[in-house]
């Protein structure tokens, strides 16, 4: 199925409905007979960074686009702070992107390291508790981080593209004339992990996230082959991630870590014929952890990744969350939607079954590396289906925590309607239109515009309806 050829999971009225068009991607997959919200799977306790978390949901970190220029919070991003506080998810993994120097961030408004990030980071948390206090619940039931990013190839700190790369590759054609890191421009990027993981740990966080996900610095920098230079290859990255998580616990007793990982990726796709995206069969083959995993008829596509992780779950990560894909190369890998981002392309494939590839690449880290608390992703394309694939994948021990990411932007308090037994509000269920996504794209700020009627109301929303009506060129 290309295109818009498939059923959407919001038109499927009954389990059976859903389940038979479910399975039409793997005999492996299935749902809850009933959710039974906080008495079942998803309402069950698990230990994690030194606490008694009190329900499997979580929230994913976001790049918001709504901060300052000079990275700190705005009343916007306080605002999205405080929902998360009022979902009800007991993991908080990192709600923000916060980039660990201003020259990384991918857009001029994202948060970033600098001297007031205290500051910063102590309002972002009271926002957590003020939302918290809203929902009748305190902060001390939940793990809170922040995740720690560096955007490399996809930094754009002002605007134009500006790439910081570990080395150079047929990507450079996408973002224009590169800079390759030196070692010693590699040493000072990793101080400013520390910096910042020193800052969340002093500002109240209960671990960070070492940001190893969708294409950004360190992602590419372990997925590299070229082996120039002290932390260039498999092993010379490895040894830069472990001196940063050894610094970090030097400096921060009692900090958690987690790391995000896209266990699996692609040489990029881009639109076709009507629009459907087509896999490039370009050298980047050749470069990242996984990147023939679409092709492979085995699991070994995850094998360097999965090597990582057991790496370093010894140095005392924790916990894992898994992704998929880039964003800007693969955003159906990354994202399984109906609707592309204005830059992107229509599905190459019913998202149904790029979810149903999310979950097995939950499952297989979960299986390779025993004791490492796994996050799981792609849940948000199930819509009313979300919290009975949630619930069937916790109950087989397949993943530890369902992670949503633009479902918290339409429907911030999904965990806890969930949890409390209410009733669903389909009006505000995340129908992936990723508005989300084209918003930034065009330097507006990202929010749900077609959903939350807060961002209904803002100035850019005719603009971004505009973009989404126009479709992929």
């Amino acid at each position: 199925m290309q295109g818009n050829d498939y059923v959407r999971p919001g038109r499927l009225r009954t389990a059976e409905e859903f389940l038979e068009q479910w399975q039409q991607h793997g005999d492996d997959l299935g749902v809850a007979e009933v959710v039974r919200g906080g008495d079942g799977p998803l309402g069950s306790s698990a230990e994690l960074f030194g606490k008694n978390l009190t329900n499997r949901f979580a929230s994913h970190p976001m790049e918001g686009w709504d901060g300052s220029r000079d990275g700190r919070p705005t009343e916007l991003t306080l605002r999205r702070w405080r929902r998360f506080g009022e979902s009800g998810a007991a993991l908080l993994w990192g709600c923000e992107a916060f980039s660990v120097e201003p020259e990384g961030r991918a857009n001029p408004n994202q948060l970033c390291w600098g001297p007031e990030a205290a500051g910063s980071l102590e309002r972002l948390r009271g926002a957590l508790q003020e939302g918290s206090q809203s929902a009748g619940a305190t902060l001390d039931e939940r793990a809170v981080g922040l995740q720690l990013t560096h955007s490399g190839r996809w930094s754009r700190p002002e605007g134009d593209a500006a790439p910081l790369v570990p080395a150079s590759t047929e990507l450079d054609e996408r973002v224009g004339e590169v800079q390759v890191l030196t070692d010693g421009e590699l040493e000072r990027i990793g101080e400013g992990f520390v910096a910042s993981a020193r800052c969340a740990w002093q500002a109240g966080f209960d671990f960070v996230d070492v940001k190893c996900c969708h294409g950004y610095l360190l992602n590419e920098l372990l997925g590299g082959r070229r082996s120039e230079g002290t932390y260039r290859g498999r092993t010379g990255a490895q040894l830069f991630v472990e001196r940063v998580i050894e610094a970090i616990q030097g400096e921060c007793p009692g900090l958690g870590l987690g790391v995000r990982i896209s266990l699996g990726d692609s040489p990029p796709f881009a639109p076709g014929d009507r629009g459907v995206g087509v896999q490039s069969r370009l050298g980047e083959a050749q470069q990242g952890l996984g990147f023939d995993m679409i092709d492979a008829d085995s699991d070994a596509w995850a094998d360097p990744a999965l090597s990582f992780l057991r790496y370093v779950q010894e140095l005392g990560v924790q916990a894992v969350n898994i992704s998929l894909g880039c964003p800007y190369t693969t955003p159906h890998l990354l994202r399984p939607a109906a609707y592309p981002p204005s830059d992107g392309y229509l599905p190459p494939e019913d998202p149904l079954a790029g979810v149903a590839r999310h979950l097995r690449a939950a499952r297989l880290a979960r299986e390779e590396c025993p004791g490492l608390r796994v996050v799981g992703s792609g849940y948000s394309y199930l819509q009313e289906w979300l919290s009975a694939v949630a619930e069937y994948e916790i109950e087989q021990e397949r993943v530890d925590f369902v992670g949503l990411g633009r479902m918290m932007l339409s429907y911030p308090e999904f965990p806890r309607d969930e949890l409390e037994a209410r009733p669903l509000r389909r009006k505000l269920v995340c129908r992936t239109f990723s508005d989300c996504t084209t918003a930034p794209r065009h330097q507006m700020v990202s929010g749900c515009y077609p959903l939350d009627p807060f961002y209904k109301e803002r100035p850019e929303a005719a603009r971004v309806r505009e973009l989404r009506q126009r479709g992929v060129a």
